[in-house]
């Protein structure tokens, strides 16, 4: 293994953390926008803030990993994504910038137009930014983006079918991995009818994210034929096994095993980020840019391996531990203080 292979497997590992906790924490934010009125979404709002409030922020640190990763060690990659796609690129970051401001203020105004106001940005934009995303993965993996500093289409390289299918994909995912949380959640704290709740609404959004990745396959063969080709051929055991882990998850949820649908779900989205890039292998930029091609010189590339292993030992246990607390009930969360309620 070369290092920029090395390099580049740190990066499709931050890229997936960040599809599992900052999915979940998007998803979260639909679930928000389609709770109902102030009476009728008191309890699922509430049960939302109480779930991501201590650990919002850390779940998005994964981005910037990601983000400076691809800078530092593909920076030719990097300058092709962002002269292309940037303005989904701009959409997402103004999102992720109006959603966290909005999750903060809403709790501290007073009047109920403003919690309303704030309330629904942050909503609206947790359903805008994994939009952006998942169309500039689709961008990316259709071969929309060319290498070599050179400019693509502003506007056909992200609206186009493989990545309107990959941001309706994107929004339904993190909508479906949110709501396999929530109900874990609701179970720990002893809330039947907040369980039953989003149990329906992860069963019913994990079915329509399975329809939404079954159309894309035809979507993938018309429209982007190497990525449809990695797909059925060497990534061809990861799809299977993200079909698998989501229709268990489907099956734990009916049987009311939440964890064990809580790991089935993760293991789904896992395969699936991780066989987008078995996919588009040996390539960063699909046909245009490999991953050799686009590598840092390999006094950076080590670096950034160094700089890796130092975090794994420093900073990952730390948010391990970030996470145990928070499941443990041990942080100062959100509180729910709300009578239950058992809307449908």
């Amino acid at each position: 293994m070369t290092l920029a292979d090395a390099v580049a497997i740190v990066l499709f590992f931050g890229i997936t953390a960040y599809a599992i906790f900052g999915g979940a924490d998007f998803g979260a934010g639909f679930w928000d926008l389609i709770a109902g009125g102030a009476k009728r979404g008191e309890r699922p709002r509430a049960l939302i803030d109480h779930s991501i409030g201590p650990v919002w922020e850390a779940n998005h640190v994964w981005l910037i990993f990601c983000l400076v990763v691809l800078w530092t060690a593909f920076s030719e990659a990097f300058a092709s994504i962002t002269l292309t796609l940037f303005v989904p690129l701009t959409l997402a970051a103004f999102g992720i910038v109006l959603r966290g401001s909005s999750f903060a203020f809403r709790k501290a105004v007073f009047r109920t137009s403003d919690r309303r106001n704030f309330g629904a940005a942050f909503a609206s934009s947790s359903v805008l930014v994994p939009y952006c995303m998942g169309a500039v993965a689709g961008a990316i993996a259709s071969g929309r983006v060319p290498a070599g500093g050179k400019v693509g289409d502003p506007w056909s390289s992200w609206f186009n079918p493989t990545s309107i299918v990959g941001g309706i994909l994107a929004v339904t995912v993190c909508a479906y991995l949110s709501a396999v949380y929530l109900t874990w959640d609701a179970k720990r704290l002893d809330d039947g009818p907040m369980e039953a709740y989003f149990r329906r609404r992860a069963i019913g959004s994990g079915v329509v994210a399975g329809v939404v990745a079954f159309v894309g396959i035809f979507v993938f063969k018309s429209d982007s034929s190497y990525l449809f080709d990695g797909l059925t051929s060497r990534a061809l055991p990861l799809v299977i096994l993200s079909g698998l882990c989501g229709v268990g998850s489907l099956v734990l949820l009916v049987r009311r095993s939440q964890h064990g649908a809580r790991l089935a779900s993760v293991g789904a989205v896992v395969s699936v980020v991780i066989g987008w890039g078995v996919a588009q292998w040996p390539y960063i930029l699909p046909e245009s840019l490999e991953v050799s091609q686009a590598a840092a010189p390999s006094g950076t590339l080590e670096a950034v391996l160094v700089v890796f292993a130092l975090a794994a030992v420093t900073i990952l246990p730390a948010l391990a531990l970030l996470y145990v607390l928070d499941q443990k009930s041990l942080l100062p969360g959100e509180g729910i203080d709300t009578p239950p309620s058992s809307p449908n």
